[in-house]
């Protein structure tokens, strides 16, 4: 199994956008978070999210390629079951999010958005700074952060967390990586 630092290392030989790092170690920091929630491996949920957009510099805007073709660059790094989540974030690939770990992945990606953006709005611009009840208010918010799908937030109630519980398990955890992401 690949460690984090060694999927952090790999995402970095292909992304040189900072912020599109920072959203990928927000989103594994996430996919660490629930997997803990549902009992399953920390470890491989959190790769899973670091490795999940790796590809967005080399597809540029043909995104029905998105995920199919970072699925292919980590092929060798993680198991099946994650090279489909990866598939899977990207409806386009014709993937289906069906499993938890497919459906956090969605939700995590989404959230990651959210909580980033409400963490910009906060007067010190620190996810220290940042509450539940803020992001709850902002979620609802439609015009704030127009790119986050909230459909796919939502879906975190498929695999058994209520979206509370889902937006805290996410604020948590991109807190304990927000010197990394500058936050």
């Amino acid at each position: 199994m690949i460690t984090r630092e060694e999927s952090i290392t790999k995402v970095k030989e292909h992304v040189k956008q900072e912020n599109l790092v920072n959203h990928m170690i927000a989103v594994g920091a996430i996919m660490r978070g629930v997997a803990e929630r549902l009992e399953e491996d920390q470890d491989l949920w959190e790769n899973v999210g670091i490795l999940h957009d790796i590809d967005y510099e080399d597809v540029g805007e043909d995104w029905d390629r998105h995920g199919l073709v970072s699925a292919e660059m980590v092929s060798d790094l993680l198991p099946e079951e994650g090279l489909k989540a990866i598939r899977a974030h990207n409806p386009r690939t014709g993937a289906v999010a069906e499993t938890p770990m497919e459906i956090a992945l969605l939700a995590a990606d989404g959230l990651s958005g959210l909580v980033v953006a409400t963490g910009l709005m906060m007067p010190d611009k620190k996810l220290a700074s940042v509450k539940v009840r803020s992001l709850k208010k902002k979620f609802k918010d439609k015009s704030f952060a127009r790119g986050v799908n909230r459909e796919n937030i939502m879906r975190c109630e498929e695999i058994g967390i209520p979206y509370s519980d889902f937006l805290e398990i996410g604020l948590e955890q991109m807190k304990k990586v927000s010197d990394v992401l500058g936050l």
